[in-house]
């Protein structure tokens, strides 16, 4: 239902931009378009949004906003695609994510050929610290813990960064986390 939405948002966006763009040699792209693309991409609703703020820079619009389950800030070029997104998970949501480790068990027991390998990261606990990275890098992707499988999270003690790794539909994703702000800093998928 969430991909669905983004789907039939982004087209109606971009119909829209086309249209628009018709009878333009340049795109124009109004503040109240960018702040839908971060909108949607957050999967927020516009009363699920409080102290929204969007700056127009030169290549780019910074837009943010906070929601009930945290805080999104945007970097959106002047074409409409999220160059950068940020997620700070509020506390009280991040509580929650900590205590859900039974939906990824049975995520492994589903998967016959790994089970070994994935026993093993499964059972390897996280500290705190890990689980932060861990939870940011899902936010970042819109999924929570129980939705992914092969979790992983390393910390690079020379850039205080933690890479998260973790599988979601057969695609393997890794994402750079600020060990300090987890603040994810990249997201790659395949």
């Amino acid at each position: 239902m969430v991909k669905r939405r983004k789907r039939n948002s982004f087209i109606i966006l971009a119909s829209t931009l086309l249209l628009t763009g018709c009878g333009n040699s340049e795109l124009e792209i109004t503040k109240n378009d960018i702040l839908e693309v971060a909108r949607d991409d957050a999967n927020a609703t516009k009363k699920e949004c409080s102290n929204v703020s969007i700056q127009e820079e030169k290549k780019y619009y910074t837009v943010s906003f906070d929601t009930t389950t945290g805080s999104y800030e945007y970097k959106i070029g002047k074409d409409g695609i999220i160059q950068e997104r940020n997620y700070k998970r509020s506390n009280s949501e991040e509580k929650e994510e900590v205590s859900t480790t039974e939906p990824a068990e049975e995520k492994k027991e589903e998967t016959k050929t790994d089970t070994k390998k994935e026993e093993k990261k499964e059972s390897t606990s996280f500290d705190e610290n890990q689980q932060q990275a861990i939870n940011a890098a899902l936010a970042n992707a819109g999924l929570g813990q129980e939705d992914v499988t092969d979790i992983g999270c390393t910390l690079d003690e020379a850039t205080q960064q933690y890479t998260v790794t973790f599988t979601f539909q057969d695609i393997h994703n890794t994402c750079v986390v600020d060990a300090t702000t987890f603040v994810v800093l990249s997201s790659i998928q395949g």
